[in-house]
């Protein structure tokens, strides 16, 4: 069943409805802004790169909407609209980054047409999509240049191609390794509180036919100790300049594990993804979830109401945990300032 994460139809953006997964296949049509909004932040559409390609059409969406034909009252409402689709989620820097390269376009833009701005926005996003097909296929490429035939990699959340449009960042070795003749075997944590690693990972491997088994999240330490782990492979949410990396909650205790095992830890990092604009991870703000993510499993309570909940969805794994940062444009070992701003030269 080949199940896709986000398609282009028609000035509307069909999104596979991740929080169903894995029991329903169910997708959602974003016909508006709005829509759009709503998905970003409830989830519907997650991982920091689907979420950038999802907001570059976000945008497009919105500049189909607004019915005024004055350019300059055009440009100013569509605009304000970026800006509002930006709160949608704090942590993911993609997002941000998507919506600057839309609002690039229509600050460039030197015309009056609004017709004709509504159609390099759209082109705009369509790169935008198209782009990150090519970026995760490479830091696939790059990534399997680091392990080995037979190699079993430990997986934290999801960084498929459900988080991205194909292909996926940390995932993206097993897809790359299939396409090469290459056999990986994956350990999935579960990832509480929303199981993204049971619900989405394991789900979008098993499917491809990698070898995948799924662990909870306090096993990861066990399966260290008792040698079945070559390499932990996670994606980000946002590096900072001095390669600090946020990821999904537990990545951090992941990484501390590896480090004490002596097992490397690679950063699947699309190059959007990198914010050399923040000095280190106590600058990356974390997004704080409803509480109700810990308390509640399949609708039930699993503890008394009104209990106090803390639900950062984030952590920041320390660039001093990770061996290497695998992007497209390469890959970056400390000290990680200067390599990240190598690559961006």
């Amino acid at each position: 069943m080949e199940i896709k994460t986000l398609t282009w139809k028609e000035k509307e953006l069909v999104l596979v409805d991740q929080t169903k997964l894995p029991v329903d296949v169910e997708y959602v049509a974003c016909k508006t802004l709005e829509d759009v909004f709503v998905a970003i932040r409830d989830m519907i559409v997650r991982g920091a790169p689907a979420i950038g390609v999802s907001a570059a059409y976000g945008v497009a969406i919105a500049a189909y909407e607004i019915t005024t034909t004055e350019f300059d009252l055009y440009k100013t409402e569509l605009l304000s609209q970026c800006d509002y689709l930006n709160t949608a989620r704090p942590t993911a820097v993609n997002l941000s980054w998507a919506v600057e390269e839309m609002k690039a376009v229509i600050n460039g833009y030197e015309g009056q047409s609004v017709a004709e701005l509504k159609a390099l926005l759209e082109k705009r996003a369509i790169e935008i999509h198209e782009e990150d097909i090519m970026i995760n296929k490479t830091i696939g490429k790059n990534l399997l240049s680091l392990v080995k035939e037979d190699n079993t990699i430990l997986t934290h959340c999801n960084a498929g191609a459900l988080a991205t449009s194909e292909y996926g960042t940390a995932l993206s070795v097993f897809y790359v390794a299939q396409e090469e003749g290459v056999t990986l075997h994956a350990y999935a944590d579960e990832t509480r509180p929303r199981q993204q690693g049971a619900k989405l990972t394991a789900f979008e491997l098993y499917n491809a036919g990698v070898d995948v088994t799924l662990i909870t999240d306090n096993m990861a330490a066990e399966v260290m100790k008792e040698g079945k782990i070559d390499a932990v492979i996670v994606g980000c949410d946002r590096i900072a300049s001095n390669g600090d990396t946020a990821n999904k909650i537990g990545t951090m205790s992941v990484a501390i594990l590896a480090k004490h095992f002596n097992i490397p830890v690679y950063i699947a990092a699309p190059t959007p993804t990198i914010d050399m604009a923040i000095e280190s991870g106590k600058d990356i703000p974390i997004e704080e979830r409803d509480g109700e993510e810990i308390t509640i499993i399949n609708g039930e309570y699993v503890t008394a109401k009104g209990v106090k909940t803390y639900n950062p969805s984030f952590d920041v794994t320390p660039a001093e945990l990770i061996t290497a940062i695998v992007t497209e444009k390469g890959i970056v070992r400390a000290p990680f300032k200067e390599g990240l701003q190598a690559i961006f030269k």
